[in-house]
């Protein structure tokens, strides 16, 4: 197997939306880098501040065509400050192009409406940004997990199980 995934994340992400995906991968033999706009990123968890992270490899010097899929944790700060940079939404828009797994979690979902990328697709997402998928087109399931072609959406923590089976299937990792 020779699956690469990246996480974009910022200050500002759900600590477990992040930790577990990758930790759950690398346990299979993936390489899993976090990309990011910087080199340390602060996590949130729970209600407060988190723990810091180092970067595996700067936005500036990622380039989707290394990776097989793309994960998006969410967070109510991650994507807010993610959405303000063109690099990021380019880097999204570059796995869509390239028809590679979008995967995201929670508040993650706002990336793909930054990156034009919801209109008539099926997702789901906290149900906090529901009515924002809505309005930017997206059909908006209460589930655990809603795949719909390249894209997975999962709606928090608590489905981190099922977005990783599903993660899992589309990657073919046992």
């Amino acid at each position: 197997m020779n699956n690469r995934i990246a996480i974009l994340a910022t200050d500002g992400f759900e600590e477990i939306e992040l930790t577990a995906p990758r930790d759950e991968l690398r346990a299979h033999g993936v390489k899993v880098d976090i990309v990011s706009d910087k080199p340390v990123i602060k996590s949130w968890k729970h209600r407060d501040w988190g723990s810091e992270f180092s970067s595996d490899r700067l936005l500036d010097r990622a380039d989707a065509a290394e990776y097989d899929a793309l994960i998006l944790p969410g967070g109510v700060v991650n994507p807010d400050l993610l959405r303000r940079n063109k690099k990021s939404v380019d880097f999204i828009r570059a796995f869509s192009e390239q028809n590679k797994m979008i995967a995201a979690i929670c508040h993650g979902p706002q990336m793909l409406i930054e990156a034009d990328l919801v209109k008539d697709r099926k997702l789901t997402s906290f149900y906090s940004i529901r009515k924002d998928l809505i309005n930017a087109g997206a059909h908006w399931k209460d589930e655990p997990v809603v795949v719909d072609g390249n894209l997975v959406t999962s709606r928090n923590p608590d489905d981190i199980p099922s977005f990783m089976k599903k993660i899992f299937d589309k990657l073919k990792v046992e």
